[in-house]
């Protein structure tokens, strides 16, 4: 199946210059009644737990199910699951794990440097000393344990 650049390309060879300007002319139809659409994706809200709350709302009181609460609320069907079945967002907490979660993604959206941890959470010794290695335990070699099998 040729494509329409093989088409057209294929007419001027032939000197067809009367199809080409037919060509032209439905082109330009086609512009004049293109529209543009709006995106289809939606940019979700800041789940919030006024929010969390509206949805578990919608759901008891309600017969939607949790994609047409996503769509209604404006978030994204997950955030709707997790509020339903794991009661995520109810409170204002900051040290909840998902407001943790969410602020990390946040300020690696705005490119933050990481937070590093002090030397002294890392363990008790300190940058020059390093611990020698545990010794390892040795075995006769060529000897056949029945646990080597």
């Amino acid at each position: 199946m040729a494509t329409l650049k093989e088409f057209e390309e294929a007419l001027r060879e032939h000197g067809m210059n009367m199809a080409l300007a037919l060509l032209e002319r439905l082109r330009e139809r086609d512009r004049a009644t293109r529209t543009v659409k709006p995106a289809r994706r939606l940019t979700g809200q800041k789940m919030t737990p006024e929010l969390a709350r509206s949805i578990l709302e919608l759901h008891a009181s309600t017969g939607m199910t949790q994609q047409e609460i996503a769509f209604k609320v404006g978030v994204n069907q997950g955030r709707v699951n997790e509020v339903i079945k794991r009661g995520k967002w109810l409170s204002d907490d900051p040290h909840a794990p998902e407001a943790v979660a969410r602020d990390k993604a946040l300020a690696r959206l705005r490119g933050d440097p990481k937070p590093r941890r002090p030397a002294a959470a890392k363990g008790t010794a300190r940058a020059g000393e390093r611990k020698p290695p545990a010794p390892r335990a040795r075995r006769n070699q060529g000897e056949l344990v029945f646990g080597d099998l």
